[in-house]
């Protein structure tokens, strides 16, 4: 009889898990898992962008925010069902990308790096100013999901929080297969190579931008109907453009299954251990991002490859032995 391979049984565990959660756990739980499946959807959200291109994008907060108030607003003016509602969010956040896409990613680096951050910034100004539509800095406040018992619309966000993380992680595992994924990890590799060629490297990034942002979109359309409530800070947030790109780093950049482990592991940290030092959230957040990017730029996967050198050396007799045999990274 064939042995069923280990990942495959994993895979099946935790489906088993997600599906039985929902008339077991507690609202608590439930509201843990349900932030898990949205930092995992942003994490691989970034990554089709900033892991498969390789660049780094700060570009989340702008699609999540974009996406929330086009889904707030709509959902505010109208009796529309909220999965209507929700995809106009996505819809919104991917128009925008298109508009500016086509003009920041032509920058390289850092240069890019600092006109995606800035998007978030403008937006964020451009809210608190439209006061008639947005509610400027008051805010606006959402009709309820419709759900009056409270478990029930619990467990209504968690699904959809779940949908979103299965739909961006099955989108970026396509992307990685596709031809399209293929010309992204040349950028990645060689972006004057890849041009060589002829690879169309602008419309590949453009596509890559759209992908992130219509999953981020999307995400920040179900949390504002989740939440009741949206201002401008809390949707433009910076740190939903740097806690992805931390998720990512954790798991493995350019994985696909890379963010969804780091954004498991982010938010046990979070949860569990930054609760109780707030004001050393930030500081915390840069040392981690130097720390990753010095010690573990592969992620998890290059803790295991760095075991293996280490074992590698020993078995040659360390110091003064012979020279390690090199081990594939």
């Amino acid at each position: 009889m064939k042995r069923i391979p280990t990942a495959l049984l994993g895979l099946g565990v935790l489906a088993l898990v997600v599906v039985i959660l929902p008339f077991t756990a507690t609202n608590y739980l439930l509201r843990l898992t349900t932030i898990a499946f949205m930092y995992i959807a942003l994490a691989s959200s970034w990554n089709i962008v900033g892991g498969f291109t390789g660049y780094p994008s700060f570009a989340t907060a702008a699609f999540f925010g974009i996406g929330a108030y086009a889904s707030g607003i709509l959902r505010a003016a109208s009796s529309l069902p909220l999965p209507v509602t929700w995809l106009f969010g996505a819809a919104a956040a991917t128009v925008f990308s298109l508009l500016v896409g086509p003009a920041i990613l032509r920058l390289r680096g850092h240069y890019f790096a600092v006109a995606s951050l800035v998007l978030a910034a403008v937006l964020r100004e451009i809210t608190n100013a439209a006061t008639a539509l947005t509610g400027g800095g008051m805010g606006l406040n959402l009709p309820t999901s419709g759900v009056v018992n409270v478990d029930m619309q619990t467990r209504l966000y968690y699904v959809s929080m779940l949908t979103a993380a299965v739909l961006t992680v099955s989108l970026a595992a396509l992307i990685w297969r596709s031809r399209l994924g293929w010309a992204m990890r040349c950028i990645e590799q060689n972006e004057d190579a890849a041009i060589v060629l002829g690879v169309n490297t602008l419309a590949t990034k453009i596509l890559g931008f759209a992908a992130s942002a219509a999953t981020a979109g999307l995400v920040g359309a179900i949390y504002a109907t989740w939440i009741g409530y949206i201002d401008p800070t809390d949707a433009f947030d910076d740190l939903l453009s740097i806690k992805p790109i931390i998720m990512a780093f954790i798991g493995g950049v350019g994985t696909i299954f890379g963010p969804v482990a780091g954004a498991i592991i982010f938010l046990v940290l979070e949860e569990f251990v930054w609760r109780n030092v707030l004001n050393f959230h930030a500081g915390i957040l840069g040392i981690i991002i130097v720390a990753l990017l010095v010690f573990m730029p592969g992620g998890l996967g290059s803790v295991g490859r760095g075991i293996d050198r280490l074992r590698a050396y020993g078995r040659a007799g360390g110091v003064g032995g012979a020279a390690p045999p090199v081990v594939p990274s």
